[in-house]
Parts: C-alpha cells; structure tokens; sequence
C-alpha cells in the first residue's frame, strides 16, 4: 500500500477485532485520557520516535484523532515511514464515541 486508506468507524471496529492492529491516538494527552479506543496509544512529538522505532510495519496501524481530519495527515506520515497497512478513521474519536460509547 502506497498510501492510507479512510475508513467507518465500523469498519476499524472489525479490523480492531482482529486483534493483530496497531491503534494511534493523535489528539492531545487530555483529551485521550477521557476516553479513548481500547489499547490506542497516545502520539505525540515526545513519543512518535520511539514509537517509531518498535512498532511493527507489517500490522495495520488505524490513526484516528477529534473528527478524522488531521488523521489523515498523521496516516499519511506512517505510510512515508515504511508502514505497509494505514487506515484513518472517518469521524474520528467522536464517530466512535457515537457508535460504540
């Protein structure tokens, strides 16, 4: 894949289910302590270097953030950075609070 794929907040509910899926947060450390998806980390300009390091390329990384706007900039940074598998949740954070609570 030479690029990320947007997808439904439904669609990341069933790649999450598979078990096997990196999660990244992009919005701001508050914000992903209120809630967030289960075993997201948080990104951030203190993290991503480390993260970038030990995270495997081969597993889908879902990148989601507010709405699912600046996710899709974030997915695009992940696929220049040799990840084979980016999806960027539309709606984001807020879809998925909707649709799974």
């Amino acid at each position: 894949m030479d690029t990320f794929t947007r997808i439904s907040v439904q669609k990341a509910h069933e790649i999450i289910g598979t078990g096997d899926t990196t999660v990244v947060d992009i919005r701001d450390a508050g914000s992903f302590a209120q809630g967030h998806i289960a075993h997201a980390q948080n990104m951030n300009d203190g993290n991503i270097k480390d993260f970038l390091q030990v995270t495997d390329k081969e597993k889908p990384l879902i990148c989601y953030c507010y709405h699912g706007i600046s996710s899709q900039q974030a997915a695009g940074f992940f696929v220049s950075q040799g990840f084979k598998e980016v999806y960027s949740i539309d709606g984001g954070w807020e879809e998925w609070k909707t649709a799974y609570g």
